[in-house]
């Protein structure tokens, strides 16, 4: 297995480059050692720049515009709006607060409208406007009842978005138009004491990972063909597993479906496990390529895993939807999120 790192010039025709991935982690001022938002180059994974910003825990990218969204993971969160050069490159655009506690994750709808914060500190989720510019404009804040901790937000194709809650076992849901109000049914509640944690859905299933008690669950939602303030999307748990096969104490992080597959990252076992179906039958285990798998994404027949503890991204190559032994790892501090692009 390579280890990479070095810096690598990288001439470009004018046009983006096929293959890029930005990864952001924390900074020395949010307990980390990376040094911002850095952007590679996949396949020769060349180091190709670096964005200075405070603890960008989570990335996201506008669906249209070349802009790029990044949580500022503190106690007096922030958001924070790039500009994405042709190169790749990023340039400040504006900052502006999370509106809570510990932004761990953001998420852009479809139509390039909304962004959706999750404050992890104190559960609070806010919305806020997006104009054609890709600048943040209104907002919209949803302050929570104490002992919450929102952690992901996902726009669902039903016009809902799904904020999962480890600190309540539910997921919050707010409809998403004009205005952002809460769902009228309520949010969905899970198992006491799952800690959901990040959530997939796919076709009429979510699937969820379940943080404080290392499961992942799938459920069948009722209704999903209907408008969703009047079926109110009643979720239906159809099965329940362990997330790793190792034993002792596990923390599963980041979940993800792709090509019929579950795919979930293993903190304690520190290994990607994978599932098919609802069913959620175990289909393979393996070792991650480091310590602590905090996040990874799946492009281009590969598996990037954010190992944040050991300080590297792993590069899994998967064959039939398995990934293999790492190839190689690329070097970078504390990183906990890897954003692929076309």
């Amino acid at each position: 297995m390579m280890i990479l790192g070095a810096a690598r010039a990288a001439p470009l025709d004018g046009s983006m480059m096929a293959e890029v991935a930005y990864i952001g982690g924390y900074t020395p001022d949010t307990d980390g050692s990376g040094q911002g938002i850095t952007l590679v180059e996949l396949g020769s994974f060349a180091r190709l720049g670096e964005t200075t910003a405070s603890g960008p825990s989570f990335l996201a990218v506008h669906p249209t515009l070349p802009i790029l969204y990044a949580v500022g993971e503190s106690e007096r969160g922030t958001v924070a709006v790039f500009a994405r050069a042709e190169d790749g490159t990023l340039s400040p655009l504006a900052q502006r607060p999370s509106e809570g506690s510990a932004p761990c994750h953001l998420a852009v709808d479809p139509t390039g409208t909304r962004l959706a914060v999750t404050n992890y500190g104190d559960g609070t989720v806010s919305v806020h406007g997006i104009d054609g510019s890709g600048l943040l404009t209104d907002v919209w804040i949803f302050p929570y009842r104490e002992g919450a901790h929102a952690h992901q937000a996902v726009f669902g194709p039903d016009g809902v978005l799904y904020v999962s809650d480890l600190g309540s076992d539910e997921i919050r849901r707010y409809l998403v138009g004009d205005e952002v109000v809460p769902h009228p049914a309520g949010p969905v509640r899970l198992a006491a004491g799952m800690g959901p944690r990040h959530m997939a859905r796919s076709g009429g299933h979510w699937y969820v990972a379940g943080e404080l008690d290392g499961t992942v669950r799938a459920y069948e939602v009722a209704g999903a063909s209907e408008a969703p303030e009047v079926s109110g999307g009643q979720w239906r748990e159809i099965a329940v597993v362990p997330a790793s096969g190792s034993e002792g104490r596990n923390q599963p992080s980041h979940l993800e479906v792709s090509g019929g597959f579950v795919y979930v990252a293993n903190r304690g076992p520190d290994t990607i496990s994978v599932f098919s179906g609802p069913e959620l039958e175990r289909v393979a285990e393996v070792p991650c390529g480091g310590v602590w798998p905090r996040h990874f994404a799946i492009a281009d027949g590969h598996m990037y895993v954010a190992n944040q503890r050991s300080n590297g991204v792993a590069v899994l190559p998967l064959k039939a939807g398995h990934p293999q032994p790492a190839e190689e790892v690329f070097a970078v501090g504390t990183p906990s999120c890897v954003l692929p692009l076309p």
